[in-house]
């Protein structure tokens, strides 16, 4: 079977999208489904280094980009569009990864005008905390071809039972799949003897930290997680903590976030590690005490699984559509948008190092049950071969 997947950008900037595409064409192609990547080179306002044009491999993945043309937002690209008119029939089915974007638009309406079935994954963009976003522009979008990209879908791919009924529930969607995302199988192994992002922060190594990794947005509700943080941290009894905020964003609001700290006097308890990936981006996680995401909106929360996966207990706010499971496992805190909730689950888990511990193998069984990548590939593949058995 062959799979095109398309998604607007792949930069490491755009967070998980961009990483659990990788994972999952590498997991389908263990399973016997032979995949390429179509998107553009955005890198925010800079482009990818990569040629143009021509499939390429790209962290191991076959993978053709084309020029993103205009728009950050929008990604559009008529060289990506043109290149899927002619080309998406070569595929026995597509597969495409966002909603709002051009390039996703331009694969479904390919796909409908040569016969070819395809999914598409919402990767929250359907929630309705992300629906109320700049609404006027998706309303627009919504009638200009998302309403019809989403009723000519094959199947919706959700990776939470809570995004598929909240997005179901807003919208009367239907055909809904609920296949997770997995988790980096290294995370699962012994630790090496030597840590390496520890190593290059030795200010952390006698003092217990909170991590949130992620893409640097005000979605993610940073702000309250710094305030309530130093508040906690200014007691005697809590002043050896420490929190790592690692990812990237827009420089303005990553400029705003460290502003805050400096104001606040933490800037010997707050760090900002940047973007980490491989063993740098392991080690973080491993070393880590507790991992914090009080997002407004995730539809899953990869790098809370990854966490989980190092056993490390995670506190979470309702918006984050693992919280279910986080509850029902006992794999962490799973607290409201209220501050005062916030402030009183962090100075548990902070306080009680016996309770993080439980929490914590809770959290790593939780992983090894149910986000597994070799796992989520072969669901992926029955999917495929269902659809395209549906279709002959």
């Amino acid at each position: 079977m062959n799979v095109l997947h398309v998604i607007p950008g792949v930069a490491p900037r755009y967070g998980g999208p961009s990483h659990a595409i990788i994972q999952i064409c590498a997991n389908l192609q263990a399973n016997g489904v032979a995949t390429v990547i179509a998107t553009t080179n955005a890198d925010g306002n800079a482009v990818l280094p990569v040629q143009l044009g021509e499939i390429q491999n790209y962290q191991n993945i076959p993978t053709i980009f084309f020029q993103r043309d205009v728009s950050e937002a929008f990604k559009y690209s008529r060289r990506l569009a043109d290149w899927l008119m002619t080309n998406v029939t070569d595929y026995d089915l597509v597969h495409i990864h966002a909603v709002f974007s051009h390039a996703c638009l331009a694969a479904a309406r390919a796909c409908r005008r040569h016969g070819v079935p395809y999914i598409v994954r919402t990767i929250g963009n359907l929630d309705p905390w992300s629906l109320a976003q700049k609404t006027w522009r998706k309303k627009l979008f919504w009638h200009l071809g998302v309403k019809q990209m989403l009723r000519g879908a094959a199947a919706i791919h959700y990776t939470s039972r809570a995004e598929q009924q909240l997005a179901e529930a807003a919208l009367g969607l239907q055909r809904g799949v609920v296949i997770p995302l997995g988790v980096d199988e290294a995370l699962l192994q012994l630790a090496p003897a030597t840590n390496s992002f520890l190593i290059q922060n030795p200010a952390l190594t006698d003092s217990p930290y909170v991590l949130t990794l992620c893409r640097l947005h005000p979605k993610k509700n940073l702000e309250t997680l710094i305030e309530l943080f130093l508040r906690l941290t200014a007691r005697q009894e809590l002043n050896n903590w420490k929190l790592v905020i690692a990812g990237e964003g827009e420089p303005e609001y990553v400029e705003q976030l460290k502003q805050m700290v400096k104001e606040a006097g933490g800037e010997a308890r707050v760090l900002f590690a940047g973007w980490l990936q491989g063993e740098e981006k392991r080690g973080a996680l491993r070393a880590a005490s507790l991992f914090a995401l009080p997002s407004y909106q995730e539809n899953f929360g990869l790098s809370v699984v990854e966490a989980m996966a190092c056993g490390v207990p995670v506190l979470i706010t309702e918006g984050v559509n693992l919280a279910d499971e986080v509850t029902a496992a006992t794999a962490g805190w799973v607290v409201s948008f209220d501050k005062q909730e916030i402030e009183t689950a962090l100075h548990t888990a902070l306080n009680d190092a016996s309770e993080r511990a439980v929490r914590g193998q809770a959290a790593r069984e939780l992983v090894l049950r149910q986000y597994r990548w070799p796992a989520v590939g072969a669901q992926l593949a029955r999917l495929y071969a269902d659809i395209c058995g549906q279709r002959n």
